[in-house]
């Protein structure tokens, strides 16, 4: 079995280094000294030695593999001054197969801590290894603060992508939720908000000077869409009552207010507000308490010509930045796209809909 090692430090990657104990067969490296002047810049100096080669690195030694540390050290390496007959070389705990890619394109060396890397010497020699597995998973480059309760940081960014401090963000996802606002469940801690931010950050769609700033909308959507799981149901109630589609919502309306149990049509009927698709009629909406509000509807439970279906969950994210229209609460865009994205063909080529008036809404807000 792979040892799991506990999460180096920066001082641990060059001692590392510096014992010899990091390798990339058929090259070995020494440890040369360095100036004063040199070690404001670089970390370590080394030598790669292969058979009678040998080539000088300035090392840049990370102890983070997240794609933030990994942009700030590849930054570095493209502008670095060195003596001739030197080389910038990124040292890193672990990287992935698209950052020794990437390495590779804009011609400079990196290794890690586990086995792989790209050595690279112009019109001498080139040394490429991959597989080696991340020992190190504490620092996976994608951490899961796009999932369950936690996205709702992520989601609150795509609605509004500035904010003045963390504090007015931490406020604005509380404010959100309605099930914090109208059902009496914790509100998000501000730590918790520092968390799925400190994420994003590493990620690069965040960034932190001046306040908070979402920096890559789409690849916020991408990351929530691979992280999204579709609500866990506890009741499912398929039902016919007799009236028209307005006053069917006025009375769900009506009904959730008298026993103070907020509903939120799902994504999925709430996809005519955000883009062109018929769907069938059924008014499919979630509620945290069914009980409740079914003993206050007329009609009777029916599977085979239902036109209105109740989803019992309290899972926080489905109800979260939910729009009010036509006196009815509606699904946000966000939550329609997820549901959309994870359905069949027909739906996923609605979800492109949706997309473009996320993003276009996005663009305009950042203005």
């Amino acid at each position: 079995m792979e040892e799991t090692r506990k999460p180096p430090s920066e001082r641990d990657v060059i001692e590392r280094l510096c014992s010899g104990v990091v390798e990339l067969p058929p090259l070995r490296f020494e440890t040369l000294k360095m100036s004063p002047a040199a070690k404001d810049s670089w970390n370590v100096m080394i030598e790669a030695i292969w058979g009678g080669e040998r080539s000088r690195f300035a090392a840049e030694c990370r102890s983070l593999s997240t794609p933030k540390s990994f942009d700030e050290g590849l930054r570095m390496a493209r502008t670095a001054q060195l003596q001739n007959g030197c080389q910038p070389m990124v040292v890193m705990p672990y990287l992935r197969d698209s950052q020794l890619a990437a390495l590779e394109e804009q011609g400079i060396s990196g290794i890690d801590l586990c086995g792989n890397g790209v050595v690279i010497v112009p019109d001498r020699f080139r040394v490429y290894r991959t597989g080696g597995k991340n020992q190190f998973p504490s620092y996976a480059p994608i951490k899961n603060v796009y999932r369950k309760n936690t996205s709702m940081v992520g989601r609150c960014l795509i609605a509004k992508p500035k904010y003045a401090e963390v504090q007015q963000l931490h406020g604005d996802v509380n404010a959100r939720n309605i099930l914090v606002t109208r059902w009496g469940k914790t509100a998000m801690g501000l730590s918790t908000v520092s968390k799925a931010l400190k994420g994003m950050d590493d990620d690069l769609i965040t960034e932190r000077q001046n306040g908070v700033r979402l920096l890559q909308a789409d690849k916020l959507l991408d990351r929530l869409s691979e992280s999204y799981e579709p609500p866990g149901i506890t009741r499912q109630i398929r039902m016919k009552i007799n009236c028209s589609r307005n006053e069917l919502l006025r009375l769900i309306r009506e009904k959730s207010d008298m026993v103070s149990v907020p509903v939120v049509a799902t994504g999925l009927s709430s996809v005519s507000r955000y883009a062109v698709m018929q769907r069938d009629d059924i008014l499919s909406v979630y509620c945290p308490r069914a009980a409740a509000l079914l003993e206050q509807l007329p009609g009777k439970e029916d599977d085979r010509f239902p036109n209105f279906e109740l989803l019992e969950s309290e899972e926080q994210p489905v109800y979260f930045d939910a729009r009010e229209d036509i006196g009815f609460l509606w699904a946000s865009p966000l939550q329609t796209w997820l549901e959309l994205v994870a359905g069949d063909k027909r739906d996923r080529e609605t979800a492109e809909q949706v997309r473009s008036y996320l993003l276009k809404r996005h663009i305009g807000n950042i203005h």
